[in-house]
């Protein structure tokens, strides 16, 4: 399989997790916000601190993104490309077809990680990394959250990457909660994601799950249907993802993704089993069946 030597030391526990008492949310997005503000607002004033979020049919302006791109210093495996601003008429918005976000806390305020698939305004339809201080809402969108008030998911320094990431912590005290079972993740680097997310309900004894709003990057891809990016680095989000045991009994992944290169093209469909390894990191909200 596909593979990058990170420039840290690489732990034995290739999957940080916990599980916690959750809710699904759905509200809107305000116009005239930035995106960390829209995304996060009613989901701090309602008492959550941890989540991941699923959007679509927002219409952003100003917007700027990044695209995955190759390493600028020997410190990284990869990097982000400059920021790009959409092309065409500038009075016209980005359309955004779906997008995936984590909500957790960066020094000590809500920040959001957010990989989407957009139209620009010049019709071309692209992908990748939401600079989300930079990109605003130009009108209401509807947002679901699958969020919890038990753990908690902040930015730490990543020694093996050598990147700041989002990592979950448990909740010193779990709170009693009657919303579904969530499990919050971090996938580390050069496994299989969907081997990685079979591991991850085995260690939490889930039978069956559905991965929600989850986003990460891949050391390129491979569909099952034989296509493939070839990029070293892939900005990736889950559009539909299930856990469950197939024909013969074992638990396997059936993840569905949009998958988007360096240069922002989109491609989209369902994982190939076993050929596709995390890059950098990956993201993942588990709901338990």
């Amino acid at each position: 399989m596909r593979r990058h030597v990170q420039p840290g030391p690489a732990p034995d526990d290739r999957i940080e997790s916990c599980a916690a008492a959750g809710a699904v949310l759905d509200y809107t997005l305000a116009p005239g916000a930035d995106l960390i503000a829209a995304l996060t607002g009613p989901l701090v004033a309602a008492g959550f601190r941890a989540g991941a979020i699923a959007f679509a049919d927002a219409r952003l302006r100003p917007f700027r993104y990044v695209l995955p791109g190759p390493p600028r210093d020997g410190a990284h495996v990869a990097w982000f490309s400059d920021p790009h601003d959409p092309a065409g008429d500038p009075s016209r918005p980005t359309v955004v077809e779906y997008a995936n976000a984590t909500f957790g806390w960066r020094a000590g305020a809500p920040f959001v990680h957010c990989h989407g698939v957009w139209t620009e305004p010049d019709g071309a339809r692209r992908g990748g990394h939401m600079l989300p201080e930079e990109t605003f809402l130009a009108g209401p969108a509807r947002a679901r959250a699958w969020v919890t008030r038990e753990a908690t998911i902040t930015v730490d320094p990543d020694p093996e990457t050598n990147f700041p990431l989002f990592h979950p912590v448990p909740a010193v005290v779990p709170l009693p909660g009657e919303g579904p079972r969530l499990i919050l993740a971090r996938l580390r680097p050069n496994q299989d994601l969907g081997e990685a997310l079979v591991a991850l309900c085995a260690r939490h004894g889930l039978r069956a799950a559905t991965v929600r709003a989850s986003l990460g990057s891949l050391i390129g891809a491979r569909f099952a249907d034989g296509r493939a990016v070839d990029d070293p680095a892939t900005e990736v989000l889950v559009r539909s993802g299930r856990i469950a045991p197939g024909a013969d009994g074992a638990m396997q992944a059936v993840l569905d993704l949009a998958v988007v290169g360096g240069a922002g093209g989109v491609t989209e469909g369902i994982l190939a089993p076993g050929e596709n390894p995390v890059c950098i990191t990956f993201e993942a909200m588990l709901e338990a069946a």
